[in-house]
């Protein structure tokens, strides 16, 4: 797998990231006894261990400080990350409670570090940001939670498992406002009574000098014999003078470096002051790239194809489950390009451009959209087929119209797959149907398939819209998202509308003489009409006068019923508050049948609408009451894309779906009137 990185150093170097925090900067300036200028110290609250939106990363990141690995406690300080600008260094870095920690000296004598000491003067609130090559990281789902820096955190982020710290820098702007920075003259907590002291042990400081003069192979006296300050001030001031001998050595060779590179190679010169060369090695490093080498080898920028425009299409008009649709480089490239959205104009250039355009702009909308489209390649073939980007994506949008409507047709029917739009007849065996005794002989009697059939038939439903110039031009890439959701909805509420009109035209189909209908006050929707719907379902017979075998499973209620129904499948006991009867009763269906709701059932636009009437049915795959047939199994609709008439600037969207209904056996089901 491909890391997301964010400013990639180099095509050979690790890649890395830069995680920025907010800091404030303080200011004192600060002599010692000497009259020297003491170098300023900094503090840094570096990373607080939270997740923070770093570029080039689609989801949040947090850092894992258990998986930071800190080569060493000197590292560089910059200013905005960049190894010229050189601010100082580090000497002491820490993890604290789930925190990055980092204190060192403005040790370098640069504009940059006078930038930042004259600036945090002036009361500039300067930020921090830490710089760290990514070398594992892993990717938190959405319904996934994580522990990280002693927190937990709910995906989806990115959480970096293990990397390397490279340095740290003070920018002008960053993410995290937990975090703080702060310099001072001081080197350490002690001295400020350092300095104190200084004037009070100057003549025994002298004495000292004197005597070491004197005698130059005498023992080095750590501390004035006469001294008061207790032993760990004097260690104290002791590891001062380190830090300055240190820091000015450290100086000393930056100056030697610069002066050995002189301008001719600012990347050896960078290196080597970031990875504290030598001046031997400085100078060979220098030689070997001085030495002739064969061309550079430039990474080109990523190419865009049909997936990364797909993906980009998507994700501007607001897509959901991304993941499962692209892998994470396509992911990666649509959202590093595409930040701010696709726009319809750039889709159509980059398809355009792709298949041989020259243009770099719409104003030629008509040679635009040829080539888009590629009619002037040659021999027809053309990189980026624009037309079957735009089927994919009105294709995922057209579903989410055409499953956002009511679908309660899909769980009370059969579902047949056929192959072409003739009728298509189904028949039941009946007769001598039933298993018979075999005679000793061995023959077994033949049965007979009865005349009792049931007939279905597909038929083609459709609707074209357009996405016209206007829309172009207004480089409106909504159309492509709205007009097929509007396609696919249209698809879905014409389904339910063939199929309810067909299920509630039954005058014919539930009817006493099919013993599957009854009327009455006792039909209501209670304990007691359940009760008799389930008698009158289980009293059916086949045409042998024999019980039909098959078993309710589905009340189907409309919208006025849907409280009751709920009660009756959910409820072991029901209470009845009338003045009769106050006690509550058992509810011997509780758990039977599953309750079906559509607003369908008592729509006055619709034949045999009824706000009382109710339904008790089988499984549709044990004895459906009403089928739909699907054209080759197509359950959903179909999307096609291409460019308008010549008369025409725009694009051509068509859906269609192939597919009809019709009711089959009455015995699979039972109508309850609700009322007299």
């Amino acid at each position: 797998m491909s890391y997301p990185t964010m400013n990639l150093l180099a095509p050979s170097e690790p890649r890395s990231m830069q995680l920025n925090a907010e800091a404030t900067i303080e200011l004192e300036a600060a002599a010692n006894a000497d009259g020297q200028t003491m170098l300023p110290r900094f503090r840094m609250l570096a990373y607080t261990g939270t997740p923070m939106r770093v570029g080039g990363w689609r989801h949040p990141v947090v850092l894992d400080l258990a998986g930071l690995s800190i080569p060493s406690q000197s590292r560089p300080i910059r200013f905005g990350h960049d190894p010229l600008s050189g601010v100082g260094h580090t000497d002491n870095i820490r993890v604290e409670q789930g925190q990055l920690v980092a204190g060192g000296l403005v040790s370098r004598d640069t504009p940059a570090a006078r930038e930042v000491v004259t600036s945090s003067r002036n009361g500039f609130p300067w930020q921090a940001s830490v710089g760290a090559s990514v070398e594992e990281f892993e990717f938190v789902k959405e319904s996934q939670q994580v522990t990280v820096n002693g927190k937990q955190y709910s995906g989806p982020l990115n959480v970096v498992r293990r990397s390397t710290l490279g340095e740290i820098s003070f920018v002008d702007l960053g993410a995290d406002g937990s975090t703080n920075a702060s310099i001072s003259a001081g080197q350490c907590e002690d001295d400020l009574f350092i300095e104190a002291a200084d004037s009070q042990l100057q003549d025994t400081h002298e004495e000292s000098e004197t005597t070491m003069t004197a005698n130059e192979s005498a023992t080095p006296v750590t501390a004035p014999r006469n001294s008061s300050l207790p032993p760990a001030h004097v260690a104290a001031r002791d590891a001062v003078t380190e830090m300055r001998m240190s820091a000015a050595a450290e100086a000393e060779r930056i100056m030697a470096v610069r002066r050995l590179c002189a301008g001719k190679n600012s990347q050896v010169e960078a290196r080597s002051i970031r990875e504290g060369w030598d001046l031997q090695r400085t100078e060979l490093e220098l030689l070997r790239n001085g030495r002739p080498s064969a061309p550079a080898i430039h990474t080109p920028n990523p190419v865009v194809n049909a997936q990364v425009l797909e993906a980009a299409c998507l994700m501007t008009g607001g897509s959901q489950q991304l993941e499962t649709m692209f892998d994470d480089r396509t992911l990666q490239l649509a959202n590093d390009r595409y930040r701010s959205g696709l726009g319809l104009q750039e889709l159509f250039l980059e398809a355009a451009w792709a298949n041989g355009y020259t243009g770099r702009n719409f104003r030629d909308s008509r040679a635009v959209m040829r080539f888009a489209f590629g009619r002037d390649i040659e021999a027809g073939w053309s990189t980026i087929d624009i037309g079957g980007i735009l089927s994919n994506v009105a294709n995922k949008f057209l579903l989410e119209g055409f499953f956002s409507v009511e679908r309660v047709w899909r769980n009370i029917c059969a579902v047949r797959n056929v192959s072409d739009f003739k009728t298509v007849t189904s028949y039941r065996l009946i007769g001598k149907d039933q298993y018979e005794q075999v005679a000793p002989g061995g023959e077994i009697k033949h049965g007979t398939l009865g005349t009792e059939q049931y007939s279905n038939k597909a038929e083609t439903f459709g609707l074209m819209l357009s996405i016209d110039r206007r829309d172009i031009i207004n480089d409106d890439l909504g159309a492509i998202t709205t007009v097929p959701r509007k396609l696919g909805r249209g698809s879905g509420l014409k389904i339910n509308d063939v199929f309810w009109t067909t299920f509630l035209n039954n005058a014919a189909f539930f009817v006493a003489g099919n013993k599957n209908y009854q009327a009455g006050t006792d039909t209501v929707l209670t304990i007691d009409g359940m009760t008799k719907a389930e008698v009158t379902f289980m009293d059916q017979v086949d045409g042998d006068g024999k019980p039909i075998g098959v078993m309710p499973a589905i009340v189907l209620v409309p919208t006025a019923l849907s409280a009751i129904g709920t009660q009756l499948y959910k409820s072991v006991e029901l209470r009845d508050n009338t003045a009769n009867a106050k006690s509550p009763t058992n509810n011997p269906h509780q758990g039977k049948f599953r309750v079906e709701v559509s607003r369908y059932l008592a729509n006055a636009s619709y034949t045999g609408n009824s706000a009382k009437a109710w339904y008790l049915l089988s499984e549709p795959s044990d004895l459906p009451v009403i089928e739909v047939a699907f054209l080759n199994g197509q359950e959903s609709p179909t999307i096609e894309t291409a460019e308008a008439d010549f008369n025409v600037l725009g694009v051509k969207m068509r859906g269609y779906h192939d597919f009809g209904v019709a009711l089959q056996d009455p015995r699979g089901g039972v109508k309850m009137k609700g009322e007299v």
